[in-house]
């Protein structure tokens, strides 16, 4: 049997996927849109990283910046905060976002600053103060555009974290620049820092993001002028070649000269074709895993993926599964549609799981304060990383707008992707565990495995993870979650409250009572 956490040492390999029909007219393979060379890519956790990275890449753009996400507040802080009084202020760039953005429009005459925002919380613009000035602002700049997505069926959203710039630098994650995003690895039970815009503070907060640079940014490019083109915005050239990289100054890439593949999600509307190229990749990644799957995520409440998981379980000598996700969902509508359904998809997989080797976790902070998880990252026997914005959840599966990133180190010529990818899950092992980052190989082949270690960091007085334990559903709960009525898997489905008796569309309960007959059948004498 092998190893709990895998070969320490040796890279471990993968077999081929067999190749299958493209999931869409323009993909390149199931499950993936494009594969495209990254000069530099690193891996950002947590958003006060991030904000900082964002705001020397910005000053460094030269054409264009283009902005893509669920939501912006042009209120958040993308600096230090700090104000260098002894320096004249027109040279100080603002901390803020909405005056940084003008600030450095009017300072970079051939740059233009592109946002591309989901339609639905628009109206919060209004409540949010000093968001009406700028964006007022950003309206008359002649070389600011401001664009509101509505292209999509009613009650799916614009989901995706996308940053271009010059089409030599881009940015793909789960961390949008908006408020309540800003926390550090260090996750303080009470960091001053950690407030919102209005002044109010918020728990500690997950996050991460890949950076991009080389031909990927180009294609990443090529997808985000098309979704400006499609929410309604004038068409788009692609940026001049430059030799310059916006690459943040500092940052020494974990990753250099790999592949990196692109997946997508996209409801069908008007003309625009339905992609469900993350679902696909999602079921072939978890298909082919040979020691674990290390994850990140802010919901388990995908039937598909579900699915996927208990096959594999089913099988002799299964991957560890190992699962980090917040102890609730944040809001009263997330915590109806997701948690009620993670509670049944656990232990419908749990029921395959005939080896134990699935795992839900929940991290928190030294003083027992619950960590939010909005990541969206998946390791697969660290020859996979995966990092988007897509949730593991129906919509996100075909109603939202998507996209991912990933880093196959089986591909041709990324075999020396292997070392950084581990490094990367044992830093967030360690983050969450409460462990130096170069303690946890040796941790986790003294405790036997990622679950093990878990459960002996709950004992150590520090940062901690906390297994999930479900509790029992009502029957209106149960009804509630068999409907999936408020996380439909295509738009169709959205206000399907009375659907005729059934669980997860009829599929995830028929086929795991399939997969229960099936061992069954082969356990008998």
């Amino acid at each position: 049997m092998n190893a709990p956490d895998g070969p320490p040492d040796a890279a471990p390999t993968a077999p081929p996927v067999a190749a299958a029909s493209p999931a869409s007219e323009d993909s390149v393979e199931e499950g993936v849109w494009r594969y495209a060379r990254a000069t530099r890519a690193h891996a950002v956790v947590d958003a006060a990283d991030y904000f900082a990275l964002m705001r020397d890449a910005m000053l460094a753009a030269r054409q264009r910046i283009h902005l893509i996400g669920w939501d912006f507040d042009t209120r958040i802080l993308i600096g230090d905060g700090r104000r260098w009084w002894n320096l004249p202020r027109k040279r100080v760039a603002p901390a803020r976002l909405g005056a940084f953005v003008v600030w450095l429009a009017n300072r970079r005459r051939g740059l233009e600053v592109l946002v591309l925002k989901w339609n639905f919380g628009a109206f919060k613009a209004l409540l949010r103060g000093s968001m009406v000035f700028d964006l007022i602002r950003w309206w008359r700049h002649p070389r600011i555009g401001y664009k509101l997505d509505s292209a999509h069926p009613l009650g799916c959203s614009h989901h995706q974290k996308i940053a271009v710039i010059d089409d030599r630098f881009a940015v793909c994650g789960g961390i949008d620049m908006a408020g309540d995003r800003w926390d550090t690895r260090a996750h303080l039970d009470h960091d001053p820092r950690r407030r919102r815009p209005d002044g109010k503070p918020y728990g500690p907060w997950h996050d991460c993001t890949m950076l991009l640079e080389g031909p990927v940014a180009a294609a990443l490019g090529e997808f985000g002028r098309t979704r400006w083109h499609q929410a309604g915005g004038r068409h788009l050239e692609p940026c001049r070649p430059q030799a310059d990289s916006p690459w943040p100054n500092g940052i020494v890439a974990q990753f250099t000269d790999v592949e990196v593949g692109i997946a997508r999600t996209r409801s069908p509307y008007a003309d625009i074709a339905e992609v469900r190229e993350i679902e696909a990749l999602f079921c072939r990644q978890i298909a082919a895993a040979r020691h674990f799957i290390y994850a990140e995520n802010q919901y388990f409440a995908s039937r598909r993926v579900a699915e996927a998981l208990a096959e594999r379980l089913e099988q002799p000598d299964p991957p560890e599964v190992f699962l980090v996700m917040p102890r609730e969902s944040d809001g009263w509508l997330e915590q109806t549609a997701m948690d009620l359904a993670r509670v049944q998809l656990f232990e419908a997989v749990k029921s395959h799981d005939h080896a134990d080797r699935f795992s839900v976790w929940h991290p928190f902070t030294r003083g027992g304060t619950p960590i939010y998880v909005h990541a969206k990252l998946m390791i697969v026997d660290d020859t996979v990383l995966r990092i988007g914005s897509a949730n593991m959840n129906n919509r996100s599966m075909g109603l939202d707008s998507e996209c991912d990133v990933f880093i196959d180190a089986g591909r041709p010529g990324n075999a020396h992707a292997v070392p950084a990818i581990r490094a990367l899950r044992h830093s967030l092992l360690a983050e969450h565990c409460g462990l130096a980052a170069e303690r946890v190989a040796a941790a986790l082949a003294a405790a036997g495995g990622m679950a093990a270690l878990a459960a002996e960091s709950a004992r150590g007085g520090g940062r901690h993870l906390r297994r999930f334990v479900p509790r029992s559903l009502t029957q209106t709960e149960q009804a509630l979650a068999d409907s999936e009525a408020l996380d439909p898997e295509r738009p169709e489905e959205m206000l399907a409250f009375y659907q005729r008796g059934r669980l997860w569309r009829g599929g995830l309960g028929r086929k795991l009572a399939k997969l229960r007959t099936r061992r069954q059948s082969a356990e008998a004498p």
